[in-house]
């Protein structure tokens, strides 16, 4: 019997090494998780229950445990990679059709926009697709391989989404009125404005420009004059602002009419305060025609009421507005919650699908299948599927990867242990034959 013990203990030991290389050849290898032998006696009771136990009969492998310890996260050229802090796998369609996970965060654009390891099998994720194309996410109530479409995206009209043009700046609160002429006459004859020319800047006080986009994505100026006002008694600060659009003024059917200017006003401590008769935001309607450009007509708002009057100079600090020429896809990003943006070529951006991550009860119980991924069975239980930050899975770093979880030191100190066990097992199948040879060798 004592040879069987023997070579039990062998068998273990060389099992236990095998899975110590295992470890050490993959300590290169991103999002590998190390394996350890878990050792387990092997004991019998004799058939007859009123015998005196037995010896033990060895030891034998009772699995191959991965250790659950997380490897260092580093920074990788490709926006496209991701590390996952905390728990979780991503989700794989195989090319076989089947459902694996891993922890190897590589992955890359297929030539058919979608997101792939380099064995080209797809990450999952939320995401709808359209009968044109066009992806998006909202929310799709099943998995799908994740796509980034190859088409750009068309322009957007300047006020199509019904949100105004708001420009941020600041008036001049030392500003005076232009420049007065004094009429030629009686010392008792008043003297009169200028009149506003866009060709004098003595008839205006500040100027600024921001740019808005038709349908077809055409790109137009609109200009904005601002003149400062003799103060009332109602009206402390009062300023009139004329508009030219493409640097012709507005007539006719367009609105606003260049020849008529719109007040606004500010209050003594020098915040907006429109005058009663005033609409703010103040509403443009671009004719067709004006445009030459065949394009629809051109309809948004010019929201002034984020500026201030203050004794700082003259000067315009942002401009938003909705519109955009047509781009192409620049880049693909992913943020700490999984989302996939698009940049594109015009500076816009787009989220088109979530990254989801799998979380299982027992992830010991995972089958390993090669290529780092591992699919589930019954002892790992079903994969809890959740946006990453959700439930129990960390978040993703896009431009990461998990290097291996292999500890170089600890497994060569293993590799030794491992050989000590072996050559103490030979050893007792040694001494066992020599106990069997003094047996035999009795007259």
């Amino acid at each position: 019997m004592g040879y069987g013990i023997g070579l039990s203990g062998l068998k273990s030991a060389s099992e236990a090494i095998d899975v110590t290389s295992n470890n050490i050849s993959n300590a290169q290898t991103v999002g590998y998780k190390s394996g350890e032998y878990v050792f387990s006696d092997q004991f019998f009771r004799a058939q007859d229950p009123q015998s005196v136990d037995r010896a033990g009969m060895g030891a034998y492998r009772m699995a191959i445990r991965r250790t659950g310890s997380y490897g260092t996260v580093v920074n990788s050229q490709n926006p496209l990679d991701m590390a996952i802090a905390g728990d979780g796998f991503f989700e794989i369609q195989r090319n076989n059709g089947s459902t694996a996970f891993t922890r190897n965060g590589q992955f890359d654009l297929d030539k058919n926009g979608y997101i792939v390891t380099s064995l080209g099998e797809r990450l999952m994720g939320y995401q709808t697709v359209a009968e044109d194309g066009s992806v998006s996410l909202n929310g799709s109530p099943a998995p799908r391989p994740l796509l980034v479409p190859q088409e750009g995206i068309g322009a957007k009209a300047t006020g199509s989404t019904l949100e105004p043009v708001v420009i941020r700046g600041n008036l001049d609160s030392a500003s005076i009125p232009p420049e007065r002429a004094a009429v030629v006459g009686p010392p008792a004859v008043a003297a009169v404005v200028n009149p506003f020319d866009v060709n004098d800047p003595s008839s205006y006080n500040f100027t600024t420009s921001a740019a808005v986009y038709d349908s077809l994505g055409n790109q137009h100026t609109m200009t904005m004059y601002f003149v400062k006002q003799e103060p009332t008694a109602t009206e402390p600060n009062p300023w009139d602002v004329y508009s030219t659009f493409d640097s012709e003024a507005l007539t006719g059917a367009d609105l606003p009419n260049t020849a008529t200017p719109t007040r606004i006003g500010f209050s003594t401590a020098g915040a907006f305060e429109p005058p009663v008769a005033t609409v703010n935001p103040i509403a443009f309607n671009i004719a067709a025609a004006t445009l030459g450009t065949g394009s629809e007509a051109l309809a948004y708002e010019l929201d002034l009421s984020s500026f201030t009057q203050r004794r700082i100079g003259s000067a315009v600090f942002e401009i938003n507005q909705d519109g955009s020429p047509p781009g192409e896809i620049a880049s693909v990003s992913v943020s700490s919650n999984g989302i996939v943006q698009g940049r594109y070529t015009n500076g816009e951006t787009k989220d088109l699908g979530q990254v989801i991550l799998a979380t299982f009860r027992n992830p010991n119980g995972l089958d390993s299948v090669g290529d780092n991924m591992w699919v589930e069975t019954v002892d790992s239980g079903q994969a809890a599927l959740a946006a990453p930050g959700d439930g129990l899975n960390g978040t993703v770093g896009s431009g990461r990867v998990e290097e291996s979880n292999v500890d170089m030191s600890q497994e060569l100190v293993q590799m030794i242990v491992q050989q000590r066990n072996y050559q103490a097992n030979a050893q007792s199948i040694k001494t066992q034959d020599q106990l069997l040879q003094t047996l035999i060798n009795l007259r």
